[in-house]
């Protein structure tokens, strides 16, 4: 043959950058193997060395509240942290002698810990309540504030003591200590809870869906490996980018759930093809090529879109969009390394320790799918028209409490199970003195402290702040004159994060500062405290969600559009994910908002969500989502490739995946779901929005109107412009296409299904 002549042999396509990893790894199974344990030791070893660092109130201020927070921090000074024990008497005043032996008792008690550097009696510094029956003993914590949460344990049980001797009077403590103490020791439990209940949950859906014991285990063993990896890269990473509370919940609800995904896509595959009769070695590599093309998508566009979280310009979202993204990587790296040596070095022993029944259940071939979802999808693809209008009204009517939905940082009562007991020393001391413990704080920096000028601005500041009607006594001055600053505590209004609150503090900062302490000729001032720093974290929100939906919208246009060659695909994918989220809002407005259903899950209707749960639901979603849109569309797009014309592609492509989409979804709606049960009301919004979006994305979504509307798409699914024909074609199945047919009885194979 000259070098003129066509070779008429065809060509091989190159494999794809998942069937050559998933190769190398079948053939290198202990390198892969032990590379893996090794990555897993070093990772989780050198992160428990180097600690991680946690974000800082420095860290995570932003806007007016942050810069006051940095005036503060600028000045050396360190905020000490204090505690409000009310004494409340309802048949007698602070003048009886049983009220003052309460009082006396209460700070002899504390005292006696030493865990408090300075105690102030009401009888000395005033805070007794205009009825004269309630009265406030202030404790100022010794040491670091930030660790004062770990010591405060012995003044609560000194207060807890001083009641039970004090019992015709009420004696409760409520403080920056007990709270973080709190939320601290409820962290801890709720992790742990969250750890126990969904690794369980997640194994038992999995021994359902395959009925064998190790195909089980396989891919909880490898998301729980990767969690921990993770966790390790999360704290290395952490000196350079700090880490919070809530990045590593997050990290644990996103790990287990794509990482037993991801390894379930794997297994289902390489189980579907032995189930054919393909040679281990052949079931493996179809596998790899397309489960595994699929496992490498899904996790760029859930990296990609948790990027998004970086555009928000807040501390707490870049940590959890850095935990996840590592969590997510490792999950991948997983899935296409050191599942595919597993799989090689197990063969058909993957299919070992059947459950009774279950196993037996399993055996029948799955390429036709179950009956249920054939006879769902036989009527679907009927009258696809009438089918996706529909879904669509049902999303959309689901997706309307949203347009009233109204965020807010949640209060610590509001963040709280009702009936807790520092809710209810809170609300007492609230009620008793009103505008505390809600304060605004008016940090004042000037080379002029002390001054004539100053103390003139003092007084006008209080006399416009009474004036307001929203602002109260007492306030408090803490003069700093070496330092050039000041701090001026203001109650206000309101419960911290309603309408009440945020008017008082437009009035603080619009009218009383800029009229007062901004008259002084370089004098600086800014308004910090918890109604501030909502205000501000809203504003800052809702300034980056353009630039947020721009980047994960246009990000996973583009990742679908290389990955399927066709807008009509991408576009599709946007607009189902879009409605996913919609929907979800929607509900997660009219449960924690408006307390319909609340009660079911152990809550009640708090008035608003969490300000941060809405935006990092979208990313989050719209990267969940794809899981199970690539893993279905590409096979359709599969069969398709195959010669099937595009109605028969769906119906395979659906029916063949909804086994595996099932099983997948009810292990993410169930580990999310766990998250629905914890104490905080932020997690418990974040994993209830997760779990109904995981639903109606698994239900509604791709059993309904994804094959409606591609159905009624036709060929036009397939569309490129073409000016776009210089995209690189990924192929979809190629491994499979060039195999041969497998013999089935000359090749049996132990089958397990999903």
């Amino acid at each position: 043959m000259t070098r003129h002549q066509k070779d008429p042999r065809p060509r091989r396509p190159r494999p794809g950058l998942a069937a050559a990893i998933g190769g190398w790894s079948a053939r290198h199974r202990k390198t892969a193997v032990f590379g893996w344990l090794l990555f897993v030791v070093l990772a989780t070893v050198l992160g428990g060395m180097a600690g991680s660092v946690q974000t800082t109130d420095q860290d995570e201020g932003i806007g007016q509240s942050g810069r006051a927070e940095q005036m503060i921090h600028q000045a050396g000074i360190d905020s000490p942290a204090t505690e409000t024990v009310l004494i409340q008497a309802k048949g007698f005043t602070a003048t009886d002698p049983r009220f003052r032996a309460a009082v006396n008792d209460t700070i002899g008690a504390v005292k006696a810990t030493g865990a408090a550097s300075a105690i102030a009696s009401p009888y000395t510094d005033g805070a007794i309540a205009p009825d004269r029956h309630s009265a406030l003993v202030t404790v100022t914590m010794a040491g670091d504030p930030d660790t004062a949460g770990d010591r405060v344990a012995p003044v609560l049980a000194a207060v807890a003591a001083t009641q039970a001797k004090h019992q015709e009077l009420t004696v409760q403590e409520f403080g920056d200590a007990s709270a973080d103490k709190w939320f601290n020791d409820s962290f801890t439990h709720d992790f742990s809870r969250a750890e126990w209940t969904a690794v369980p949950l997640a194994l038992g859906i999995l021994l359902i869906a395959f009925g064998a014991l190790v195909a089980a285990v396989l891919p909880v063993l490898l998301a729980l490996t990767a969690f921990i990896a993770a966790g390790g890269l999360v704290a290395l990473s952490s000196h350079f980018l700090h880490t919070s509370d809530d990045a590593s919940s997050v990290m644990l609800l996103v790990g287990l759930a794509v990482g037993v995904d991801y390894c379930l896509f794997y297994l289902r595959r390489e189980r579907e093809e032995r189930a054919k009769g393909r040679s281990p070695e052949a079931a493996l590599a179809i596998a790899a090529s397309t489960s595994g093309r699929a496992v490498l998508v899904s996790g760029l566009t859930v990296v990609v879109a948790m990027a998004g979280m970086f555009l928000t310009g807040i501390a707490d979202f870049k940590a959890m969009g850095l935990a996840t993204i590592l969590v997510v990587i490792t999950a991948v790296l997983g899935s296409v390394t050191v599942l595919p040596a597993l799989l090689s070095m197990l063969g058909d022993r993957v299919a070992k320790g059947r459950v009774p029944f279950l196993g037996r259940r399993m055996n029948a071939p799955s390429e036709d799918g179950s009956r249920f979802w054939r006879a769902v999808l036989g009527r679907v693809l009927r009258r696809p028209m009438v089918s996706a209008g529909i879904a669509t009204a049902f999303l959309l009517a689901l997706a309307a409490p949203l347009l009233g939905m109204h965020t807010a940082n949640l209060t610590f009562a509001q963040q709280l199970p009702k009936g807790n007991t520092l809710v209810a020393a809170q609300q007492r001391i609230a009620d008793a003195f009103p505008g505390n413990p809600n304060q605004a704080t008016v940090v004042v920096t000037s080379d002029r402290i002390g001054s004539p000028a100053m103390a003139t601005a003092l007084a006008d500041f209080k006399k416009q702040a009474v004036a307001t009607g929203m602002l109260h006594e007492p306030i408090t001055v803490t003069p700093y004159p070496a330092k050039h600053i000041e701090l001026v505590d203001v109650p206000m209004a309101g419960s911290g994060n309603d309408t009440t609150s945020g008017n008082a503090l437009k009035a603080l900062r619009d009218t009383v500062v800029p009229h007062t302490f901004g008259a002084v000729d370089g004098a600086q001032a800014a308004v910090t405290g918890q109604t501030a720093g909502s205000e501000d974290f809203n504003a800052q929100m809702t300034g980056s969600l353009p630039a947020v939906f721009a980047f994960v919208m246009g990000f996973a246009f583009l990742l679908m559009l290389l990955s399927f060659r066709s807008v009509t695909v991408a576009v599709t994918a946007l607009v189902l994910n879009l409605l996913s989220v919609a929907a979800s809002y929607g509900a997660l407005t009219l449960v924690f908002q408006h307390g319909v259903g609340a009660s079911l899950i152990g809550t009640a209707g708090v008035g608003a969500i969490e300000s941060w749960v809405p935006l990092f639901l979208f990313v989050i979603l719209f990267g969940l989502s794809m899981d199970y849109h690539v893993f279905v569309v590409s096979r359709i797009k599969e069969a398709h490739d195959r010669g099937l014309a595009t109605r028969a592609a769906v119906a395979h492509g659906i029916t063949s995946t909804a086994g595996v989409v099932t099983s997948a979804a009810a292990i993410m709606v169930a580990v999310f779901a766990v998250f629905g049960t914890l104490d905080m009301e932020s997690m418990k919004q974040m994993g209830i929005g997760l779990a109904v979006a995981v639903l109606i994305d698994a239900t509604v979504i791709r059993a309904v109107l994804l094959p409606s509307l591609m159905s009624l798409l036709g060929e036009r699914n397939w569309y490129l412009p073409r000016w776009l024909s210089w995209l690189p074609d990924f192929g979809h199945g190629e491994t499979a296409a060039e195999l041969p047919e497998p013999r089935g009885a000359e090749q049996p194979a132990d089958r397990l299904t999903v």
